[in-house]
This record gives C-alpha cells, structure tokens and sequence, in this order.
C-alpha cells in the first residue's frame, strides 16, 4: 500500500504552484435523479414509502415502529456505560453555554411619533439529521438539538438510520434524551430528509432541517430547499493546518490523520513557509498511519490534501482564505496574530494544544460547519439560525405627519402613486 508521502502531494506555491481550490458540490445526476426519486415517493406514499426505502436501502423493517419508542430511549441509560453518559451530559451542558449566547433579542425605539423594532421568535419545529448505519453519532445529536432546544423551538425530532438489528445505537439514544428531543426516528437517507419536509402518518413536518449526511442526503436536503429552511449543503469535512517551526511535526501529523479518517473525501492541508517541517511531517504521518485503525480510509483522504509551501504569513493567510476551510488549526508562534490576517474560515483552533477534536466534541463549538468554500458567507450552526426576526412598526399621527412627505416623494420618483396615495389620505385626515 503507497504511504503518505505517495497520497499527500507538495504543492510548492513559493515556485508558481498554484494554490488549492475549494472542493465543489457536483452531484451525479444518479443520486439527483434517486433523490427526487425517493422525495416523491415519500410525499405521495407517506409512512408506506419509508418502510420500503428503509428496507432497500438498510436492510430493516421498521412497519409500525418508524419512531423510537420511549421505552427504548429510557432504556439506553442502562446500556451506556457510565463514562460515556457522563462525557455526553458534560458536553451536552457545554453546548448549551455556547449557545446561549447567541439569540438575538427583540428591542423596540420611538422616535418622532414612530414606534420600530423587532421581535423574535423560535421556528415552530426542528429537525436533525444524524448519520448513522456503519457508525454511531451522539455528539452530532446534541449539535443539532440543542442550539434548538435553547432557541425555544417548540418540537425537536431527530432522524438516524437504523443499525442492521433494526436499532438505533445506545448512545444516540441517550443523546436524544439528554437534549429531551420531542421524538427519534429511526430512518435515514434522502427518505428520512422526504419525512421531515413534507411529512409522513408517523412523521410530523418541520421547519427547518440541519445536520450533516452524505451526498443522497444533501442533494435531498438541496431539493426541499424552499419548502423547508436547511442549514446548508454539506460536503466533504476539511481541516487546514498552518504552521511555523513551534510546530511538534507529530501532533501535527496526528491531527492530519484525524481528519483524514473521516472519510476517504475528507480534505486535508499543511500549509506553511517552513520548508523542513513538510518531510518531518511526512515522516510522522508515516508512523501515525502504520497504527491507525482506520488507516485506508486516512490514506485515501490524503489524495485530496496537500502540503502547501507559502513564502510567509501572509501568503499562508491567502491560502487560508482561497480554501475557505470548514476547520482551521493555527500552530504558530504567535496563533491569534495570524488568525486576525484571514476571514474565511468556519471554526478556528488556536495553539499547541487545541486540536480540532475539541470542537468536534463540544468545546466551545459546534461541529456543524460550513465546507467547500462556503465558510466565505456561510456560518456554523447556531442558535440564531433557528428563530426568526421580523420587523415592528406603529406610528402615531404624528409619525406619519413627519415621514409621510418624504416617503410620498420617493413612491412617486418610483411610480408607485397608489404607494404615495396610502400615506397622504391619513396626512390629509
């Protein structure tokens, strides 16, 4: 098998190389056609639809039981060793602190007879997309629920593919209960996307779909786009490392990995203007992938990453930027300047000693993060995300009596005299 120094290609921009480019969205027009496939079906069939799909495509029969029954939720206690329920709770009280901090507030101003503001209010029903089938994601639960829960949405369910037996792993279930979801179903793929946009006998519709999935879930969640609100279109995770020579080639070597066994897409990239540090590195991830359990899923990965050699900072942080990178791990002398040189990027890691699990599992973020590039206008997952904000306006006859000229003026410039009309019969009495 190549090692990494085969998989993980020198891109020397010192030299002309061009810089890497952002991953793009392209999706074969199979799983486009195969989602809006499934999303019709689920429409015009409802829960008949999702017993099928979930039957073709996991192998389960989930007839009569598409929800997860309280029983099995409560019972998840029992079956979640103690240390893991106690890290889910933690990070679980973690989260909520984030996101507390994040909802806007409604206010309200009077000036000149005119009373103006907004109020908020949380959407009326979440739903959370949690991968599952070969793996177990409890983390990915909380990342979805909670920002809700503390939004004040109303209902919070949550969808995962079931597990060959038919289950849903012990942990996610507790998950679900710790952030007091209102239901978890145990259906995934475009089908489970289908359910939460436009409703099944067993599965209520929601306002608004998050969470990460594969590419059968995304182009569904792009398909019911409008119908519902998304968090946005997820691909591929991404880390960009950059570094100087404060840098420990092996932790540096160990976060490569970490990303990398993600999945055979993921992106990852080194980036720095130290030319010794790229083959100490190399030599490092040598070692780290010979004891990796998910190794051929690292090495396939590191085909899509590279080792960027820049002439500086500053070129580091137009790298940083083009990439736009979904995670963004600074490992410099001094990491918060180099941080205040780019703006593109969806969560930061500062120093020696913040690799990105820590945001993976709660500290201090959210994991659902913006990728290919789109952390150029896109933001991670946030409370805010999940309430609305809408504008208040009431004048008083004095209000209108002050404004009500100008805005006259400005609706007839544009031809809109019935516009203008609205305002000078309440002028005129």
């Amino acid at each position: 098998m190549a090692g990494a120094g085969d998989r993980l290609r020198l891109v020397d921009a010192r030299r002309g190389d061009p810089l890497p480019s952002p991953a793009s969205l392209a999706f074969e027009p199979e799983v486009l056609e195969g989602a809006r496939a499934i999303l019709e079906r689920v429409r015009a069939e409802g829960d008949r639809a999702l017993v099928e799909l979930t039957q073709r495509y996991d192998g389960v029969d989930v007839s009569g039981r598409i929800r997860v029954s309280d029983e099995e939720i409560a019972a998840a206690e029992r079956e979640v060793p103690e240390d893991l329920r106690r890290a889910i709770e933690r990070m679980a009280d973690r989260l909520r602190r984030v996101h507390e901090r994040q909802i806007p507030r409604s206010w309200e101003e009077e000036a000149h007879g005119v009373r103006f503001g907004e109020v908020v209010h949380p959407v009326a029903a979440v739903g959370g997309y949690v991968p599952g089938g070969r793996a177990s994601y409890p983390s990915t639960v909380l990342m979805t629920a909670i920002p809700a829960r503390v939004a004040g949405v109303e209902r919070v369910v949550v969808c995962s593919p079931p597990a060959a037996d038919g289950s849903v792993p012990a942990s996610v279930r507790y998950a679900a209960g710790v952030a007091r979801v209102d239901a978890l179903y145990r259906i995934g793929g475009a089908q489970a996307i289908a359910a939460l946009a436009f409703g099944t006998e067993s599965v209520p519709p929601v306002s608004k779909i998050v969470g990460p999935g594969n590419v059968w879930v995304t182009a569904a969640k792009r398909e019911v786009t409008g119908i519902v609100g998304i968090d946005g279109l997820a691909g591929p995770t991404e880390l960009v490392v950059v570094a100087d020579r404060t840098a420990n080639p092996r932790h540096l070597a160990a976060d490569l990995v970490a990303q990398a066994e993600h999945d055979p897409l993921a992106r990852a990239f080194l980036v720095t203007w130290e030319e010794d540090l790229a083959p100490a590195v190399l030599a490092e991830l040598e070692t780290e992938l010979a004891e990796a359990p998910r190794a051929e899923v690292a090495l396939a990965a590191l085909e899509h990453g590279a080792l960027v050699l820049v002439e500086g900072e500053q070129r580091a942080a137009e790298a940083v930027d083009r990439l736009a990178p979904e995670h963004l791990q600074v490992v410099t002398e001094d990491p918060r300047a180099f941080l205040a040189r780019v703006r593109s990027f969806g969560a930061a890691f500062l120093g020696p000693f913040t690799p990105v699990t820590l945001g993976d599992y709660g500290v201090g973020s959210n994991h659902v993060l913006p990728t290919m590039g789109t952390a150029r206008f896109a933001s991670g997952l946030r409370a805010a995300d999940l309430v609305t904000v809408s504008y208040v306006l009431e004048a008083a006859r004095e209000g209108i009596e002050r404004v009500g000229s100008e805005v006259e003026a400005i609706a007839k410039a544009e031809g809109f005299f019935g516009h203008a009309r609205a305002s000078e019969i309440r002028r005129s009495g």
